[in-house]
């Protein structure tokens, strides 16, 4: 893993602070790892998930340190969602 995903584990726990998520998200970043995020927090993991979050190391690092908003993330192509939109809603408002 890298250290981008480390340190990302720790900001999304910090900011996520267990959150009531309704299911398991999974953030890829091609070339630097997957973390698991889930009302039980964020974890290096590439387990399956109901949705699955793809972005490149620089768009997901500014997403968990909340200097890009996830949704403008996706409507401007930088972050792919695939599974369940509810729950990548429901964490972009957990980020929020």
């Amino acid at each position: 893993m890298s250290d981008r995903i480390d340190a990302a584990i720790i900001a999304l726990n910090a900011r996520l602070n267990r959150a009531a998520l309704d299911g398991t998200a999974r953030f890829v970043v091609p070339g630097e790892g997957t973390i698991l995020v889930d009302s039980d927090g964020a974890r290096i993991g590439d387990s399956s998930a109901d949705v699955t979050l793809t972005a490149d190391g620089d768009v997901f690092e500014a997403i968990v340190t909340g200097d890009l908003d996830p949704a403008s993330a996706f409507m401007s192509g930088k972050l792919d969602i695939d599974g369940d939109m509810g729950l990548a809603l429901q964490l972009a408002g957990a980020l929020g």
